[in-house]
């Protein structure tokens, strides 16, 4: 009997048995939930301040000084439709107007081209009637050419004697008649260039055709200076023999070699004589 009593005693008396478990994991999943409905708590509270101090901050990125359409912009994206309203552009000229302004343009330059050829023509015309009167044809040539008007004046026996750079006495007058028709223009660019034959020379003044080319052009410049020429627009160069006219392989093609060119170079470029 007491054997029995035990036995009952000590299966009801514990809390070990095996239909009392579950108490464990029930106990686990209180916590847990506990757990849980504190974090879901926490992250609902918002920080009023914080969430003011937001709103500001993108009302003022998404302002007008940025984005157009200021507020609308954290609404719906501009206007009602929700869609932005596009910013007024400024007008696009009209076609027309700019076609003819070109056209205009263009008229204006080939305007321009056609009167500096009648510049240069008319001062050609003028220096061929006095070589003709004074019978130089010989020795003053002129030219239109696409650099500008050419005055080709051949040194030997009007210019200057051989081997040097001192013009003539008998040249005065013609230079004077150049230095006058050069003060009509007043816009192109004047160069005088100076050529040489092929054949070399060894003088103490000139060591080769490069000084000599170059002195008589200076004397030419220094004439026409002082028959009150623009010297503004004066320039000397020498070429020596580079640029031939005529075969140095004759004594007639090495006299027309031997020259001064002055040269009117166009200001409009793309003049075709």
């Amino acid at each position: 009997m007491a054997a029995g009593r035990r036995k009952r005693g000590n299966g009801g008396g514990g809390h070990d048995g095996p239909d009392e478990r579950w108490l464990l994991t029930y106990a686990d999943m209180i916590t847990l939930l506990m757990a849980l409905f504190i974090v879901m708590f926490s992250i609902s509270s918002v920080n009023t301040s914080k969430f003011e101090a937001l709103q500001k901050s993108l009302k003022e990125a998404f302002s007008g000084s940025v984005l157009p359409g200021g507020e609308a912009v954290l609404q719906t994206g501009g206007n009602p439709k929700g869609r932005e309203t596009p910013k007024a552009q400024p007008p696009v000229p009209a076609i027309q107007p700019l076609i003819q302004k070109e056209f205009d343009k263009e008229q204006k330059k080939k305007s321009g081209e056609g009167t500096e050829d009648e510049q240069f023509k008319q001062v050609k015309r003028n220096l061929d009637d006095y070589a003709k009167q004074n019978k130089l044809e010989k020795n003053l040539e002129t030219e239109v050419t696409r650099r500008g008007l050419v005055i080709r004046l051949l040194t030997d026996g009007v210019l200057f004697d051989s081997g040097e750079a001192k013009i003539k006495p008998r040249a005065m007058p013609l230079m004077e008649k150049i230095a006058g028709l050069l003060q009509v223009d007043r816009e192109h660019p004047i160069n005088v260039e100076g050529h040489t034959d092929n054949v070399p020379i060894h003088s103490s003044q000139f060591p080769t055709n490069w000084e000599l080319s170059t002195a008589r052009a200076s004397s030419v410049v220094r004439l026409l200076i002082a028959e009150n020429a623009p010297a503004d627009r004066l320039g000397a160069v020498g070429y020596a023999q580079l640029h031939p006219i005529a075969s140095n392989g004759s004594a007639s093609g090495r006299s027309r070699n031997r020259r001064v060119e002055i040269v009117l170079l166009r200001v409009n470029n793309n003049a075709t004589p």
